[in-house]
């Protein structure tokens, strides 16, 4: 950050140290001043001196810059104060950078994430939910960072869950197309009541692994019904990305990955880094605590960590990120683990060095955790119609005079808030249980009272006769640069929150933002204010705010409405 850096530069002409050293012990800060530097607590240690003391003396030796007003030992504490100058610029940039405001630039480094991987022949339900909420904003917060994003997609398009589903399709439906303009989530109902149909009757499942047989070998009537049925998933999953708001750079398929597996896979047992048991190919990873791997079944039929394997070249001879993010629940934690060894000894050198499991943890509802092969899995349709049945009835009762398309459409991204925010609410690795009031209350801690935060800017921006505008040598109080010295750590969150790829760390920001604004209103008066000066300074503030606030919104992947 720019004006940190300036201070830095400050105390390292003061004290003479290093730059670099400088900058690393200054920072924004809410107790000391407006950016604090600890330099003193590193120079005793040398000069075997009372950082106090040391603190006292650089302060004293400071020439200030225009962006600051004073400079202030405290303690071992060297502390900055913005000028009211440096608020003025602060409101300029972010009004004339817009969306732009606190972007970094490019780094030159190509980072893949692969997240949703969703099966076709199953439903999208509310943990795909989750998984597609974080991987949408870790890419989002990466090329904010500037980093060059691929976005990939890996689909199970086949396999026993397939096989299932076509046993379903062929014995309960006798293959009869539905009547229903969503067939991917049909298919995914008829999944969980094949499942519950072949777990009451264990002698069905020879029928399904004689599906599942003439799959892999593609016999002609079995592939034939494979592809129609993959395509309505396919068809339906496009029609899900649209809404969400969500696009990918590549879709690879388990069945495009299955061959070039299974060539490794016998690769590795040709090179004796895999070998047979009982007529499987497995990878013995005993002494590096990780059990052991099964790639090959012994009727040569290649399992998830072969598939991966398939992938993994893929990917690399395509793309060669200098990162790959597999964002997968954290019941998938030993696998990978597993499945990064493979790489390394498979002498997948690059693979095994950048690939990452960006861990996420259950969504459960209050009820408890939910199985979709049980059908007690809560699917996207149901969880989206549930709260737009709300959303709408809420919208339509403030806005009478509506249309029903800007009832449904304000609903809908209303909804959508509510749902991505509350899967990103969390930090990944916790539990998360979704409570469905919660999720769309006004009143804090959910997506829609932080879009309301939004609309209220929208509102007093609108009812403004006049324009928004920072007055000459303007005199700032102290609640205004509360407001302001939140907008000044955007820049900072969203950093910390794509180094960490913690989308929760702008969820925590944004509320922060929200309750300042709030705290804003009720002391600033700011379309009434007595002064023209106030009036226009104040506007300006509620303008960069909306900035912030729209930016904020969108690195989690939410749109904001503009009345609600």
């Amino acid at each position: 950050m720019k004006i940190v850096e300036e201070a830095a530069k400050l105390v390292a002409a003061a004290t003479g140290c290093d730059e670099k050293l400088a900058l690393a012990t200054t920072q924004l800060s809410d107790k000391f001043g407006d950016i604090s530097s600890t330099i003193a607590f590193e120079l005793a240690k040398i000069e075997k001196k009372n950082p106090a003391v040391i603190a006292a003396e650089t302060a004293k030796k400071i020439k200030l810059t225009k962006n600051f007003c004073k400079v202030a030992a405290q303690g071992p504490y060297i502390n900055f104060y913005f000028s009211d100058e440096f608020y003025s610029s602060l409101i300029k940039s972010i009004i004339n950078d817009g969306e732009n405001f606190g972007k970094a630039r490019k780094t030159g480094s190509r980072i893949m994430v692969e997240y949703f991987d969703a099966n076709t022949h199953k439903g999208v339900h509310i943990g795909h939910i989750r998984n597609i909420s974080l991987g949408e904003a870790v890419c989002r917060l990466l090329e904010f960072n500037g980093n060059d994003v691929i976005r990939v997609n890996y689909q199970g398009d086949i396999g026993p869950h397939v096989a299932k589903c076509l046993w379903g399709f062929i014995n309960l439906y006798g293959e009869k197309e539905p009547d229903v303009e969503q067939k991917g989530v049909w298919l995914g109902k008829v999944y969980a009541e094949a499942s519950k149909k072949i777990a009451e009757n264990k002698e069905l499942e020879k029928e399904v692994l004689d599906i599942n047989l003439k799959l892999y070998s593609r016999e002609k009537h079995i592939a034939e019904l494979w592809r129609k049925t993959r395509q309505w998933c396919l068809e339906d999953f496009e029609r899900f990305y649209k809404e969400f708001g969500v696009r990918f750079d590549e879709f690879f398929f388990e069945s495009e990955t299955e061959k070039i597996g299974r060539e490794i896979a016998l690769d590795m047992l040709s090179r004796g880094i895999a070998k047979k048991d009982e007529g499987a190919v497995i990878v013995d990873l005993k002494e590096e605590g990780l059990g052991v791997c099964v790639l090959l079944t012994k009727e040569g039929y290649p399992l998830y960590p072969a598939k991966d394997l398939g992938l993994a070249k893929l990917k690399f001879e395509k793309y060669d990120p200098d990162r790959s993010i597999h964002v997968v629940g954290k019941e998938q934690e030993f696998y990978f683990k597993q499945l990064f060894k493979i790489f390394e000894k498979a002498g997948m050198k690059k693979a095994a060095e950048v690939s990452y499991h960006l861990i996420y943890e259950l969504v459960m509802l209050p009820e408890g955790k939910m199985s979709s092969r049980e059908g007690t899995m809560v699917l996207y349709e149901e969880l989206k119609e549930r709260l737009l049945s709300k959303t709408i009835g809420e919208v339509k009762s403030r806005h009478p005079d509506w249309s029903e398309e800007r009832i449904y459409k304000t609903a809908k991204i209303i909804a959508l808030a509510a749902i991505k925010f509350s899967m990103l609410r969390r930090e990944n690795n916790r539990v998360l249980v979704f409570d469905w009031e919660k999720a769309l209350s006004l009143e804090g801690d959910s997506g829609p009272y932080l879009q309301y935060a939004y609309v209220r800017t929208e509102g007093i921006l609108k009812k403004a006769d006049y324009k928004p505008s920072v007055s000459r040598g303007y005199v700032f109080n102290d609640d205004e640069k509360k407001l302001l010295k939140k907008l000044l750590f955007f820049e900072k969150t969203v950093a910390a929150a794509g180094a960490s790829l913690s989308p929760h760390v702008v969820c925590d920001y944004l509320l922060d933002l929200a309750a300042e604004l709030n705290r804003f209103y009720s002391v600033c008066r700011v379309i009434n204010a007595e002064k023209k000066e106030e009036r226009e300074t104040r506007l300006a503030i509620i303008l960069a705010t909306n900035t912030i606030l729209k930016t904020s919104l969108g690195l989690l992947g939410i749109e904001v409405p503009d009345a609600m």
